[in-house]
């Protein structure tokens, strides 16, 4: 069953619920205002909190009462630290934290009292309801289902100002199409190979399409061959099963549109070059920028946002079968430009190219591109940040100020002329890879030899896309990534 997130304007004393969660600021003044109005519930042990100091507010600290009351038997509080420092992040994580214990719990309803609100209301609460989603969620189809108990059912908003209701149900709808987005791209990530391969993914975004109301075309190995797509067809020819290009439009066509490519590389096996067996698994996860491509058509379709959006999908496997490119291999990409293959497991960049290649068909307003792209940018910012890079600064900033909102945080990486130089070829116009140093960069540079008259931004997803630890509203594993930047992005298009 779909949990279920609904706003109710209400007193925090009135609603019955499973678990009611009082949120906290650690300020001295708030804290006892918003701990005496609590106390209507758990008024005894709320005391005996505040006497010994066991509970202060500080961010993600909680405490659960037990009431005894028959229609809220517990009381959860969460702390958001600081008023002055609480952000739409704070919120998320504390969302998550709450949504979780309700969970722990075993709750099928639980009743958030939303705080003061600091900034926009509606942002608030379309944090609180993504925090508590994405908190909850796992993947855990192939699983034998747990003996839980009840699932959590439902989660319901409260506040006593009834001039929230309308905002916050503008943000319960907008939350609810980007939950469904990024999920789907989790979704897809963190299938196995044998369920996600070039033809499936395709299939999930007809699928998507059909349902949430966007134009799907796919094109197949003949058609790929006959456009020159070079790079698709050599990374793929290791494989059984064949590629795919995947076509999404939305909006009106009367605009130029904003194109999104996805790298879909849907398992990685390094090809000739192969990876060592040791962590190959999560190779599975290569199509992240993929299924963050799909999860923002579901999401931005859902919203009816009034842009015009492409998005171009070259979906393939990279295995090292009797047929695969060699290193040393030279193939020519649908611009008509060459690339040596100095290593058949810098792969990403060969189908990227042609992808690039074909969104200028579209005279685009913008393109952007994400990619799982290299660990190299792994190295360079972890696990905490997305790599940028592009040929137009104020593309850059508007991104990064849409990863600053939903904290899929973006770090510009530079794009000098003297790293050209690392990917010069002797045999062709371009070297696939370009030695130890600036690996991020040096892939960066392939691509930007392969797009055309445009304004461009590539974003290298590797380090934020796999996670490989559970945090506040990311589990370990496919987190998603993308898929709230890009809608946030989008938000603001003009």
């Amino acid at each position: 069953m779909a949990l279920k997130t609904t706003f109710r304007v209400a007193l925090p004393r009135a609603p019955r619920t499973d678990v009611l969660v009082h949120f906290i600021h650690s300020d001295r003044s708030r804290f006892s205002k918003e701990m005496n109005a609590a106390r209507s519930i758990g008024r005894s042990g709320l005391r005996s909190l505040m006497v010994t100091g066991d509970f202060a507010g500080k961010a993600g600290e909680t405490a659960i009462l037990h009431t005894g009351a028959a229609g809220c038997p517990r009381l959860l509080l969460v702390g958001l630290g600081p008023y002055a420092k609480v952000s739409l992040e704070r919120y998320r994580r504390a969302a998550a934290i709450a949504a979780k214990e309700a969970r722990r719990r075993k709750a099928s309803t639980a009743g958030f009292v939303l705080p003061a609100l600091r900034g926009s209301a509606e942002d608030a609460v379309v944090a609180f309801a993504e925090g508590a989603h994405l908190g909850l969620y796992r993947f855990d189809k192939y699983k034998k289902p747990d003996d839980d108990g009840m699932p959590l059912e439902e989660i319901f908003l409260v506040s006593a100002s009834s001039a929230l209701r309308a905002p916050a149900l503008r943000a319960l709808r907008r939350a609810e199409a980007i939950v469904a987005g990024t999920i789907l791209a989790r979704d897809l990530a963190n299938a196995p190979g044998n369920e996600v391969y070039p033809e499936s993914l395709a299939q999930a975004a007809l699928e998507a399409g059909r349902r949430s109301g966007f134009d799907v075309r796919i094109l197949g190995e003949a058609e790929l061959s006959e456009l020159g797509m070079g790079g698709v067809l050599a990374v793929n020819r290791g494989s059984d099963r064949e590629p795919r290009f995947i076509i999404m439009e939305y909006g009106p066509t009367t605009k130029r549109p904003v194109v999104l490519v996805g790298k879909g590389v849907t398992f990685d096996t390094g090809g000739i070059s192969i990876k060592p067996s040791a962590g190959m698994a999560e190779m599975k996860m290569d199509m992240s920028g993929a299924a963050a491509v799909i999860g923002t058509f579901e999401t931005v379709a859902r919203l009816r946002l009034p842009v015009r959006l492409v998005g171009l999908v070259p979906a393939v496997e990279n295995m090292p079968g009797s047929s695969a490119q060699r290193p040393g291999d030279i193939i020519r990409h649908l611009n008509g430009k060459t690339s040596e293959v100095d290593n058949t497991d810098a792969e990403g960049r060969l189908i990227l190219a042609d992808a690039l290649a074909y969104a200028e068909r579209y005279k685009p307003a913008a393109v952007i591109d994400l990619a799982t792209l290299t660990g190299a940018v792994v190295v360079a910012l972890g696990h905490v940040v997305t790599g940028m890079m592009g040929n137009d600064p104020e593309l850059m900033r508007r991104l990064q100020t849409a990863g600053e909102t939903t904290y899929e945080r973006v770090w510009e990486l530079p794009l000098f002329d003297e790293y050209e130089r690392l990917i010069k070829s002797d045999v062709a116009d371009v070297k696939n890879v370009g030695g130890r140093w600036a690996g991020a960069i040096t892939a960066g540079w392939f691509l930007k030899k392969h797009i055309g008259n445009y304004r461009w931004v590539h974003l290298d997803i590797a380090g934020t896309a796999i996670q490989e630890e559970n945090s506040d509203y990311t589990t370990r594993g496919g987190s998603g990534v993308g898929v709230r930047l890009l809608t946030e992005f989008l938000r603001r298009w003009r």
